[in-house]
């Protein structure tokens, strides 16, 4: 028969909301108890029984993870910290991709929802605020990374446009002084890291031209590809680039192929600064200079928010957690 909570009580003698408590991670027990009912719990292989436990609270004690694609490190990085707050409360997290689709995001969406999940954590590509209206009143979520302006919702990311506004300014104060911008899609984190950079051309006494900003239609998926044909097409410019900034660090390393596929140099011949400082970026052959997004941060705030909001008794007002973009200088734009 399977080891249960009583079972561990009546060995250890002690109560049954003892052993609960310390399965929760609750404060109030004393160290060298919870030291006894840990050790115990691992030499019995104890699994808690989640399906009793939900009849209990009504609770599933999972949370979702909605993202525009598993193999983006910004989005891995953000799941794992995020997994790891929530595993510490008995929570577990079920993770799905949206692939940059907003008919499979919501698909996906129902998907989670059929499972009675208690709370989600979305980075939508969407734009439009329709399905989220009833999302809200259906569901506990919070949004991250992109916003959705004109929905009061739960939300948590950086300041985008001083992403972009830092990252020009780095540009220019290196002597770029013909730059390009690779830029995301017509979402917020899109067209607040593009006004960021183009105030910032303005700002400084440098033109603006269209023709050194290019769209691309996916940037989360397949951005490595999606950046090496942005690069390609910025590269027959007249006058070329000299500076580019893009809109993730994927697309960055994506623009360094084909600029070093056409033999030029970086940062001498064309500075790059991507955003995200993502794990890798100082192992590429040319170190990355990224806008640092706080990845684990993030995750860990919607970590926290969420787990707030799960054991509200009332439904809170929405709350917004802006954090603040750092550069982090590398070899794609450090000049003598």
């Amino acid at each position: 028969m399977a080891t249960r909570m009583k079972d561990i009580a009546n060995d250890l003698g002690l109560s049954v909301v003892t052993i609960s408590k310390v399965l929760r991670n609750h404060p109030d027990v004393g160290e060298e108890t919870r030291e006894r009912v840990l050790r115990r719990v691992k030499e019995l292989n104890y699994q808690p029984n989640i399906l009793a436990r939900s009849l209990v609270t009504g609770r599933s004690y999972l949370v979702g993870l909605v993202v525009p694609d598993l193999l983006h490190p910004f989005f891995a990085e953000v799941a794992k910290a995020l997994s790891t707050a929530i595993q510490s409360k008995g929570y577990s997290l079920i993770v799905s991709s949206s692939e940059e689709d907003p008919e499979l995001e919501q698909r996906e969406i129902r998907q989670l929802q059929a499972r009675r999940l208690d709370a989600m954590v979305i980075a939508s590509t969407r734009t439009g605020i329709a399905d989220f209206d009833q999302l809200q009143k259906e569901e506990v979520f919070v949004l991250i990374d992109r916003d959705l302006p004109g929905l009061a919702a739960n939300y948590i990311g950086i300041d985008d446009e001083a992403a972009g506004r830092i990252a020009t300014k780095h540009l220019i104060d290196i002597g770029c002084r013909r730059i390009a911008h690779i830029r995301g899609r017509e979402n917020s984190t899109g067209v607040r890291r593009f006004d960021g950079y183009r105030k910032t051309l303005i700002a400084n006494g440098l033109e603006y031209r269209d023709e050194y900003v290019i769209a691309r239609s996916r940037v989360d998926t397949q951005s490595l590809e999606q950046g090496a044909e942005a690069m390609r097409l910025l590269l027959h410019r007249n006058p070329r680039p000299d500076g580019v900034f893009c809109y993730n660090d994927p697309l960055a390393i994506g623009a360094i192929r084909s600029i070093m596929d056409a033999g030029l140099r970086i940062p001498e011949d064309i500075a790059l600064i991507g955003c995200g400082n993502l794990h890798y970026d100082d192992c590429l052959r040319v170190p990355l200079s990224s806008i640092d997004q706080h990845s684990q941060q993030i995750g860990q705030r919607a970590a926290e928010l969420v787990l707030s909001l799960i054991e509200a008794k009332q439904r809170p007002l929405p709350r917004s957690y802006i954090l603040n973009p750092e550069l982090v200088v590398r070899a794609s734009t450090r000049r003598l």
